[in-house]
């Protein structure tokens, strides 16, 4: 009897193994010929069926990397798989196989195709005389000193890399809108307008250079914007620091307080500051009698040989700016600037973290600085101002201060000077005294700290500047 059953069992075991479902080798599909451009990024969506159900899948690129950004669910039939592809730096074909692996072991593949294509770059040698704008995508070469003259504006669209050609002295290359024209410069929060030199292997859509550190400098000129606005020196017009007298382009200075340069925002500027003789270096950024009707906020300056900034007279407001490593001071005001600079952060320059002088003639105006944070780290001082420097200093924090680092030369009304301070903190080394770091009694308005309660909201920087996303700003 047992041998019977033996018998029988063993039928039931061969016809059910024989029954046993059969499914089909899961199908792939790649999406339509792809082009991307060098360094970028494209989304491909492979879809799929697989009756033995979703088990998992393998990833094979040329000319660039690809990872999943969206997989299907373990045992689904059908849906569709995300691969982000990101290209390569070198032009030509690139490709993305997709193998995929169903709950029996089965395998399908797909192969998407890529064109993989150079940015677009344009030479820009001529003085720019009508209205033109440099487009998204692109990347833009300074060939020399090229300016926007009276009567045009360069719109330069969000994304855009401007390139500096390397040079010195009477061929350094800049970037300068002469008094009557105008910058249309509005980069975004997602797509900021960056400033930089050739030597720079960036491309549209990064934010970190990918070969030059954020402390190397001199590698071409810097952005100059020239106004009618009033300056008090010898003169109501005079010709800018930076640009050889030959070229009347970079007069500055006049009688409308009023004046407006245009728009710049959203824009960092990287690697500047070529020397064009002893002594005599391109700010970052340059305002030259610039005018209230002029709109500058959400700037960055990183590794300018000379200064972050510099004001020559002029009444813009700005706002919500970064100096990172200035060759020389971050912020540096001259001939009666009449402007407020507010929200900011300062960060290690070379020379002095403020260097504020007053009117070359009568004065005319005060500036304000307002709610700013200063890591003082290497700067030679944190302060030097004219006895006849007209400027209001209001919730700025000072920190990473060193022993030689000082705040020093308080003007007094007695020879014509005007400082006014209040909220301001400090965090000093253990063991020192305020007097030791702010000097000429300047430390009876500046409070000593542990925790600051003032400073700059660095929020605002994020996503779009170098400084954030590479860590320069933890802590602040």
């Amino acid at each position: 009897m047992k041998k019977i059953l033996s018998y029988v069992l063993f039928a039931v075991l061969v016809v059910v193994s024989g029954c046993k479902k059969e499914y089909a080798i899961p199908a792939v599909s790649a999406p339509a010929n792809e082009n991307v451009e060098v360094g970028s990024t494209v989304d491909l969506a492979f879809d799929f069926t697989a009756e033995g159900g979703y088990g998992s899948s393998s990833l094979v690129a040329t000319n660039g990397t690809a990872v999943i950004k969206t997989n299907a669910a373990a045992g689904e039939t059908a849906g569709s798989i995300i691969i982000t592809f990101t290209a390569g730096t070198a032009a030509g074909a690139g490709s993305v196989v997709l193998t995929l692996t169903d709950g029996e072991g089965q395998t399908g593949t797909a192969t998407a195709v890529l064109d993989v294509k150079m940015v677009p770059t344009i030479s820009v040698t001529e003085n720019i005389s009508a209205n033109t704008t440099w487009e998204t995508g692109k990347i833009y070469v300074l060939e020399g000193r090229i300016t926007v003259l009276s009567g045009s504006t360069l719109t330069i669209q969000p994304g855009v890399i401007v390139k500096g050609r390397e040079g010195s002295a009477s061929n350094a290359t800049a970037l300068m809108i002469a008094r009557g024209g105008k910058l249309d410069a509005q980069g975004t929060a997602d797509s900021p307008i960056i400033f930089t030199s050739v030597a720079d292997e960036i491309l549209p859509g990064e934010i970190a250079s990918p070969n030059l550190e954020p402390t190397i400098n001199g590698l071409w000129g810097g952005l100059l914007v020239l106004g009618n606005a009033p300056i008090s020196a010898s003169a109501s017009v005079k010709q800018i620091e930076g640009i050889p007298v030959s070229d009347l382009n970079g007069q500055y200075g006049g009688t409308d307080p009023l004046d407006n340069s245009g728009i710049i925002k959203y824009v960092s500027i990287r690697h500047g500051g070529a020397n064009i003789g002893e002594g005599n270096e391109i700010n970052g950024l340059t305002l030259g009698g610039v005018g209230s009707g002029t709109v500058v906020e959400n700037i960055e300056i990183i590794a300018n040989q000379d200064d972050g900034i510099e004001w020559f007279g002029g009444t813009v407001n700005v706002k919500n700016v970064i100096f990172w490593n200035a060759g020389d001071d971050a912020v540096d005001t001259d001939q009666s600037w009449g402007g407020t600079l507010d929200n900011f952060v300062v960060i290690n320059p070379f020379d002095e973290c403020f260097e504020l002088d007053g009117p070359e003639g009568t004065m005319i105006a005060t500036h304000t600085l307002k709610n700013g944070s200063v890591k003082a780290m290497n700067a030679e001082g944190l302060a030097d101002l004219d006895d006849n420097t007209p400027v209001v200093m209001d919730g700025i924090y000072f920190f990473a201060i060193k022993a030689g680092q000082d705040f020093d030369d308080m003007p007094v009304p007695a020879s014509g000077g005007l400082l006014t301070s209040s909220n301001l903190q400090a965090t000093i080394p253990a063991g020192t005294a305020l007097s030791d770091f702010f000097k000429e009694g300047t430390d009876a308005f500046v409070t000593s700290v542990t925790t600051p309660t003032v400073g700059a909201t660095v929020s605002v920087f994020s996503t779009w500047s170098w400084a954030s996303t590479s860590g320069a700003l933890t802590g602040f």
